[in-house]
């Protein structure tokens, strides 16, 4: 039964606070017409129904007990006009009805009509449709056939849907007043949600704890984390950029010096050493830095992605847009991304490919909600138990798919994946169907 029910349920928490609002509302209305309108008035319709009944029988009495029918007729019209009843007497067979008749929303007629039926006898119908305002009652005489027209408000309660109407417009009321106040309660808690959401994609927005306290609470506590970890990657940037600096003098002092020395083997040895050393420093700062320093912007993520394989055209890379790209220009392929950043992991995952294999491909798929970056090769790929352990820093994995070949450290997958992390996404590597080689996708929230 919970499963059933589960899907039908609001998955909010503004939808479900409501349900518990209106459903008890809901249910209290129901409760109430059925146990006090329904039995109430149908319990006042009868007995206001009986007394007129009471009225109706003493007239057939006496209209019985007469002999002529021009006494009946008189003394019928003469208690009438004291009784405040209509009268038709003496009245054409033709005329009565052949059965009752009532609206079917006219719930009170249906008790007006049972309760004549039991108290009188000899009733051929009960009409309550010809004058909405009277209730027509035909019924036999030892003179023949008379109709009786009684008021419908001595009949049964005048207005009873008032209560009705009552009750719709207060709890209308009530529930419009508390769905206001449970907007306002619940604001703060999407405000704070919003806030979350974005500095996981590495935004930063202006946000206020308000509400009430356990949320006000909630929101210092978000403060608060977020510029712990904004202080950490300030401190992390500024350390490693002081290391750089420290290693890059004397680097520098290294190249300068064998730039004096004879030109041989020994030499350009030694110049290729402090070259990698100067790379190595630059893959630990960028792994280190990220895109901590860069603000995010509104990016067109097709030309984006061109660009990048025009640059690794350019290096001689095999590297080739893929059939699933968007055209530039399309009015939906926007997003807010820090392009530096992204065009460094797509540099990396396509350094990593081109070491590896002979043709790769870039290709970008785009959602309403997220975007992704995708690399494929026709290398031979990673193994799928240790497609993890590649995303972690300074893992080096065997010569068949390393990663780092070429003297790097093991940054490249882990920068990409730190990147796509920044922008509320993630790395995922899989098998390329189309190439057979390695397929590396960056997802990225839009």
């Amino acid at each position: 039964m919970q499963r059933h029910l589960k899907p039908l349920l609001p998955r909010s928490l503004f939808g479900r606070a409501a349900l518990i609002l209106v459903l008890p509302v809901v249910v209290v209305q129901l409760i109430v017409s059925i146990a006090f309108i329904q039995r109430h008035f149908d319990g006042v319709t009868r007995q206001m129904t009986g007394g007129v009944s009471i009225e109706i029988r003493y007239i057939r009495a006496r209209i019985d007990a007469v002999e002529t029918q021009a006494q009946a007729q008189a003394l019928a019209y003469d208690l009438t006009r004291g009784l405040d009843l209509g009268l038709q007497f003496p009245l054409d067979a033709a005329e009565v009805p052949k059965a009752d008749s009532r609206a079917w929303f006219d719930y009170a007629g249906r008790a007006v009509t049972l309760t004549l039926h039991e108290r009188l006898s000899g009733v051929r119908a009960v009409d309550l449709t010809s004058n909405p305002l009277a209730v027509q009652v035909y019924l036999d005489t030892n003179k023949g056939p008379i109709r009786f027209e009684v008021k419908r408000s001595r009949i049964s309660a005048s207005n009873p849907h008032q209560l009705l109407v009552w009750m719709v417009f207060t709890s209308a009321l009530m529930t419009f007043i508390a769905y206001i106040f449970l907007r306002n309660q619940l604001s703060p808690i999407t405000r704070l949600a919003r806030a979350s959401e974005a500095f996981g994609k590495g935004q930063t927005i202006a946000y206020t704890p308000r509400g009430a306290t356990e949320v006000r609470a909630a929101g210092n506590a978000f403060l608060n984390m977020r510029a712990r970890i904004e202080r950490q990657i300030e401190s992390r940037t500024q350390m490693l950029s002081g290391v750089s600096h420290d290693l890059r003098t004397p680097l520098t002092r290294l190249k300068l010096g064998l730039s004096f020395l004879p030109e041989d083997d020994d030499t350009r040895a030694l110049q290729q050493d402090v070259a990698d050393m100067e790379r190595l420093v630059d893959e630990f700062l960028s792994f280190a830095r990220g895109d901590a320093m860069e603000e995010p912007e509104p990016v067109e993520p097709t030309a984006l992605l061109q660009h990048v394989v025009d640059n690794a055209g350019r290096m001689g890379q095999p590297v080739t847009l893929g059939p699933h790209s968007l055209p530039p220009g399309d009015p939906q392929d926007f997003a807010k991304l820090r392009p530096q950043a992204i065009t460094r992991a797509l540099e990396n995952l396509i350094g990593n490919a081109v070491r590896h294999a002979s043709r790769v491909e870039v290709s970008l798929q785009v959602s309403d909600r997220s975007l992704r970056f995708v690399v494929e090769d026709d290398g031979p790929g990673i193994a799928k138990d240790r497609r993890d352990e590649a995303l972690e820093p300074f893992k080096r994995l065997d010569p068949a798919r390393n990663p780092n070949k070429g003297g790097g450290v093991g940054l490249g997958l882990s920068i990409a994946s730190d990147i796509a992390r920044s922008h509320g996404g993630a790395l995922r590597l899989g098998e390329s169907e189309r190439l057979g080689g390695l397929r590396a996708e960056i997802t990225v929230a839009r």
